[in-house]
């Protein structure tokens, strides 16, 4: 489905992927438009909600500036696949449930972190130069992670909040494994660092914003190069971390079920994220904020919630997108709200069929928490093309 809404309130129009937007989220579209360094037009994806300073699901091309925020915190969150030589006839409840166990084992979720023997140290290695020319400029983001955490021993690790592993089954009954996550404790150290420091020199030279979470580096400004040095780095670990924490989840999937092969090439995508991309005559700085890059042919995934189906997609390279998709149902109601709502016994009912957990402490993450993916998907047809239909059987929340 083409644009369904243009505003045209700001300085640029904001082209929108859906009739449904919260008013909150929309003057948030608005404030971006304002923004005298966004490019031609700013885009929002069908799965758009409030987000900080800009919107989740919203995509953001600027002209020599970098937003921090509009990156965010968690630097390099994103999604990867992998399908398996398996069907779902090679497992049972009680096989899945000793996966599930394993995975739970293997991976550490939350705040956790590997212990010293099982760390990726090899994987680690080659960050290690880099992260330490960046923390020897900005001592400032050690400190924000704190004594107790290494990002070293965080590689391969879930993290909290929306971060899963599944296991699910395709169309033709096909296995697929399925994780969220992004670059842990250190990216959101970068960020919040890097956020913080815009803001500061926002005041300094009094610029006038709608917001001061919209706070920008210009290019040639003090810290512009130390963010985008910084920032590559992150979305690196983070797609780094993805690729280790798939090694250990294939491999606490071989401890229980019957051999298998890997049936096809992992599709790895970030979805909060920024890079240099050339969009209606000028190289810009794109930022994807929850959204994901859709080029004509380019692989992507579109997870649901823990109850609902998820996507592999193609992208068809859609100029108004800015090659764009969305990357999830996106949230409609707040953490805080889902645990109002609803109950345990509703988390039990709308993840019926999958082994989770199915208890308060992911009381937030429930599906009905979610906006409906296939209205989602209905209105980025003209974006994607769906190549495979998945559906949980098992999820790891963080």
């Amino acid at each position: 489905m083409p644009v369904q809404q243009e505003i045209t309130e700001g300085r640029v129009p904001v082209k929108v992927y859906t009739g449904d937007i919260e008013a909150a989220a929309r003057q948030q579209l608005v404030n971006v438009s304002r923004l005298p360094i966004v490019h031609h037009h700013v885009a929002a994806m069908p799965d758009v909600h409030l987000g900080i300073g800009a919107t989740v699901g919203s995509v953001i091309p600027t002209l020599r500036a970098i937003i921090p925020a509009a990156v965010g915190v968690d630097i390099g969150c994103g999604m990867i696949a992998t399908r398996l030589s398996l069907s779902g006839n090679d497992f049972d409840e009680r096989k899945l449930k000793k996966v599930f166990d394993q995975i739970s084992r293997d991976v550490p979720v939350g705040f956790g972190q590997h212990k010293e023997r099982d760390a990726r140290s090899a994987a680690a290695k080659k960050f290690q130069k880099g992260l330490k020319r960046i923390l020897e400029k900005h001592p400032g983001i050690q400190k924000r992670v704190g004594k107790r955490s290494s990002w070293t021993h965080q590689l391969g690790t879930l993290g909290g909040g929306n971060h899963f592993i599944e296991v699910c089954l395709d169309e033709a009954n096909g296995v697929w494994v399925m994780l969220h996550s992004g670059s842990r404790g250190i990216g959101n150290a970068i960020g919040t660092y890097f956020i913080a420091l815009a803001k500061k020199d926002a005041e300094r030279i009094q610029l006038q914003l709608p917001d001061r979470d919209l706070a920008y580096f210009p290019e040639g400004a003090q810290h512009f190069d130390d963010y985008v040095e910084a920032v590559g780095w992150a979305q690196d670990y983070a797609r780094a971390n993805r690729e280790e924490m798939m090694d250990l989840v294939v491999e606490a999937m071989r401890r229980h079920l019957s051999s298998f092969g890997i049936a096809g090439q992992a599709v790895n995508c970030h979805h909060n994220y920024v890079e240099r991309e050339s969009h209606f005559g000028e190289s810009v700085w794109l930022t994807r904020k929850g959204a994901i890059r859709a080029r004509k042919g380019e692989l992507g995934i579109i997870p649901g919630s823990m109850g609902v189906h998820s996507y592999i997609v193609r992208g068809k390279g859609s100029a108004e997108s800015f090659d764009s998709c969305a990357h999830g149902a996106g949230r409609r109601m707040s953490r805080n709200a889902a645990q109002k709502q609803f109950t345990v016994d509703n988390l039990i009912e709308q993840t019926s069929g999958v082994i989770c957990r199915k208890d308060k402490g992911v009381l937030d993450e429930i599906p009905g928490a979610y906006k409906n993916i296939d209205e989602v998907m209905a209105n980025q047809s003209d974006l994607v093309e769906v190549l495979h239909t998945l559906k949980q059987v098992l999820c790891v929340k963080g």
